[in-house]
């Protein structure tokens, strides 16, 4: 395994891009800040899901409200999204005047002093009202007490199934379901001659596809990434049988190519109703109540996510919105960022696309809004309890020396985490077994923790 992988992710340029060759392998209440500018163009690095596709189809209403300012997209899969806005910002590169991160980058980044301080401009834009986010999501993307990103949505994890199915075979879903029963859910529903998974569970390859949802069933089931002196766990019994059980239920049960699938291939699969269940981020019950993509409409239950032995065991993550400390774009960064952000922009999506498809997750006020009360009374309580209850801090039943549920908060996970996905992915295809899967990313996760047993980093990556 490369050295390069144990490198931190310092101030200093140099250390960041050897760290990137390893990664290789105008709405109603947002007031104007500082000057108008003349003919900026912010070119806007965006993740390509439907909620940043909506940003792009109503940006025409930010540019006709802000003449001074034009928006460039450079829109990416997530995967290479990561890798690219990671290579930009570590360098100091001025490629992009936003870009859209997470809870994962942001107090890193904040604490190397990638990203600008957002707090001031939030708190002097005229109805912006920052207080407003959801505060475990705000706290998120803080970094001593201060936003240096903004949500553009939030979520957790929750089930999501089928209640007409489950009707049909007299099967009652509890609202706090166990995997053990959603297990016996699935091979019960599971229906391949009829073109019906069981369930669908993400498969593909990278830290924010197959191990998220995965992340969840280790810690839940008892496991961890590493004990508190930073040895790793990855073959202890707990992830043994957490990893197992998971594989074995995406393989026997799950849809098909599971091994391709991430959330846009589950999404899909859901929605045109080939799956009676799905797990996976709360995000998705818009798509799913959107009539003009969606078949199952009306159809479908949402229920905490799976547990085993905690007491919950979603996910807390947000996508959000960034300014590098690089771009000399700032006052009309922040004018694109405040925008899209802001409760205006929120209601603008449900008049000009539908009440199903506003940003969930980031603003309280959201869910006050009627229409949107309306439609997301199935959903609109789990994803707000999700979010709550979400517990970064103690991810498991035992201690561990880090932060985050579906991800680790050390630099090292972006390559870490991906190679081990990858290790997980050939097992889902039957390319390999989940003992060799697991001793093969137990090598991966010793190598990043003893840099963490040596003295200087005896206090461990927090900061936030």
């Amino acid at each position: 395994m490369s050295q390069l992988i144990r490198a931190r992710w310092p101030n200093g340029i140099a250390a960041a891009v050897s760290l990137l060759s390893l990664l290789a392998s105008g709405c109603t209440g947002i007031g104007a800040i500082g000057g108008t500018p003349g003919g900026t163009t912010v070119t806007v690095a965006i993740v390509a899901n439907p909620q940043m596709q909506d940003v792009e189809t109503l940006t025409p209403e930010f540019e006709r409200s802000h003449p001074g300012v034009r928006v460039h997209y450079v829109t990416l899969p997530e995967n290479v999204a990561r890798q690219k806005i990671t290579e930009s910002v570590a360098t100091g590169s001025r490629e992009f005047d936003v870009v859209m991160i997470s809870n994962y980058e942001t107090p890193m980044w904040a604490r190397n002093g990638w990203l600008t301080d957002l707090q001031p401009l939030a708190d002097r834009t005229p109805g912006y009202e920052p207080s407003d986010f959801i505060g475990p999501i705000r706290r998120a993307l803080s970094y001593r007490g201060r936003l240096y990103s903004v949500p553009f949505y939030g979520e957790s994890s929750f089930l999501m199934y089928r209640k007409d199915l489950f009707a049909a075979h007299h099967l009652t879903m509890p609202p706090h379901p166990t995997w053990r029963q959603v297990a016996t859910f699935a091979h019960r529903l599971n229906d391949p001659r009829h073109g019906r998974a069981g369930i669908c569970l993400r498969g593909a390859p990278g830290w924010g596809q197959v191990l998220a949802p995965l992340d969840t069933v280790i810690n839940t089931f008892g496991g961890r990434w590493y004990d508190m002196r930073w040895n790793a766990q990855l073959t202890s019994p707990a992830v043994q049988r957490a990893v197992g059980f998971y594989v074995d239920l995406v393989r026997r049960d799950g849809e098909p190519a599971a091994a391709t699938a991430g959330f846009t291939e589950c999404a899909t699969h859901f929605a045109q109703g080939n799956a009676a269940m799905w797990y996976d981020a709360t995000s998705a019950a818009g798509l799913l109540e959107d009539p003009a993509n969606s078949k199952v409409v009306g159809k479908v239950g949402y229920v905490a996510a799976p547990v085993e032995a905690t007491a919950s065991s979603g996910w807390l993550y947000s996508w959000s919105f960034g300014i590098p400390t690089a771009t000399v774009h700032k006052d009309a960064a922040w004018r694109f960022i405040a925008w899209a952000t802001s409760r205006g922009y929120i209601e603008l999506v449900g008049h000009k696309l539908g009440w199903s498809r506003l940003p969930p997750g980031s603003r309280e006020s959201t869910y006050t809004i009627p229409q949107y009360r309306e439609i997301s009374r199935p959903f609109g309580g789990p994803t707000l309890a999700g979010i709550r209850q979400a517990d970064p801090e103690h991810p498991t039943v035992q201690p561990v020396p880090y932060t985050g549920v579906q991800f680790l908060d050390i630099p090292e996970f972006q390559d870490l985490g991906t190679r081990v996905s990858q290790q997980i992915n050939a097992a889902i295809a039957g390319q390999q077994s989940v003992r060799a899967a697991l001793d093969q990313s137990q090598q991966y996760a010793q190598t990043v923790g003893r840099s963490y047993r040596r003295p200087s980093h005896q206090e461990g990556p927090h900061g936030r």
